[in-house]
């Protein structure tokens, strides 16, 4: 009964649209949107570093963070993650990615990925407890990006993305709901520069901006639709190479949701919380509308709308190509959802075969994912690590 109630309640923060009514005494003013499985890091090296990737040198995983990395990247690449998903809740879900690119000339590169959210089976009861249908429900995109350099140091990429979200089917205590289907793109750009201080040092600056799951939006019901995890992500790195073989990364990452913040709604005489805006903005908007208001529409101000950014940071310590430590700390509001957590990980090198893995411990008592580990496998023939 527990997997049940507790599987039923991932699906409502999923099937949660902007619009949620809240009322004035709670302090809790979270965000949600559909398909949020867009924004789980799914490899063990950005987990390792707190989803700090941006700044990471560029590998196949790079067409999450950032697409426009791929142009950095070596001549081809494969990656497979696979994380056993909030295992301490749940033993059936399961979160994997697959992604790959290949390098057309030395200024086009094309990637594609596959993510799929395993979500289990779950259990619909009526109101009276008796069992109407068991249901397996799952999600998964579809990505083709093309990166492509304007300059020795500075790249574009444009991923488009296809996103299939079937969390039940049918009707449950008056509400119809559907399997949501949705097209996005994402817009990329990234800058990288090394610098010879020496012989045997140099140093390296990356930074990117990315805008990612600009799309239509998902409609789970008849009745109202939900807006895509749009997010603004603003990273950068600063590497210290030592002949060239080891390598310190210093890593950052800002993110904001480009959707509408949650508006404050009159409460009645009698306690109830009606649909009248009383602080806010009305979250029912087009979506190029979102894109731009959302930077300043919380109902609480300058202060608030700050307190929607999250921040990640942490560093890579690479060893003579083959050994690799991270660590990083990802921070988010207490009011806003409250993921706070340190990341830690490992990775070994053999020529071209790489194995990483990511341990996440949240700092914070309201964060679901418990020390949730991640494992990926890479093979990058002919890198550019491999290069003098």
């Amino acid at each position: 009964m527990m997997k049940q109630i507790q599987q039923l309640a991932w699906m409502l923060v999923i099937f949660s649209i902007p619009a949620t009514i809240v009322t004035a005494q709670t302090n809790f003013r979270t965000i949600t949107t559909g398909a949020s499985f867009l924004l789980l890091s799914p490899d063990a090296r950005s987990t390792g570093v707190a989803e700090a990737g941006t700044g990471l040198m560029a590998d196949a995983n790079s067409v999450f963070i950032n697409a426009a990395k791929l142009s950095f990247a070596g001549e081809k690449g494969l990656s497979i993650s696979y994380t056993p998903w909030m295992r301490q809740l749940v033993k059936d879900e399961h979160l994997g990615y697959l992604t790959a690119f290949h390098r057309l000339s030395w200024r086009e590169v094309l990637g594609v990925s596959a993510k799929y959210l395993d979500m289990g089976e779950i259990s619909f009861r009526d109101e009276t407890g008796n069992l109407t249908q068991r249901y397996n429900a799952g999600e998964f995109a579809i990505d083709a990006s093309y990166s492509r350099l304007l300059g020795d140091h500075f790249a574009m990429a444009l991923t488009a993305r296809y996103i299939h979200s079937n969390l039940g089917s049918g009707t449950y205590n008056g509400l119809d709901m559907d399997r949501a289907n949705a097209f996005a793109m994402d817009l990329g750009i990234y800058s990288e520069k090394s610098y010879m201080n020496s012989r045997q040092f140099s140093k390296r600056f990356a930074w990117g901006i990315n805008l990612s799951n600009i799309g239509t939006k998902l409609n789970y019901t008849n009745s109202k639709e939900s807006f895509l995890p749009m997010n603004l992500r603003i990273g950068a790195g600063y590497a210290l190479n030592n002949d060239p073989d080891n390598r310190l990364t210093l890593l950052l990452d800002i993110n904001k949701l480009t959707v509408p913040s949650r508006p404050i709604y009159r409460v009645d005489e009698n306690g109830n919380t009606t649909t009248e805006i009383e602080k806010g903005r009305n979250p029912d908007r087009s979506v190029p509308s979102a894109l731009f208001t959302s930077l300043f529409d919380a109902p609480g101000g300058f202060s608030e709308e700050l307190s929607e950014f999250t921040v990640s940071g942490g560093f890579e310590f690479c060893y003579y190509r083959q050994f690799f430590i991270r660590s990083g700390y990802f921070y988010e509001d207490p009011d806003k959802g409250n993921r706070q957590h340190f990341a830690a990980g490992i990775g070994f090198r053999v020529k071209s075969l790489q194995i990483d893995i990511g341990y996440l411990a949240p700092m914070a008592r309201r964060y679901t994912v418990r020390n949730e580990l991640k494992f990926t496998m890479s093979f990058h023939p002919n890198d550019i690590l491999d290069k003098d």
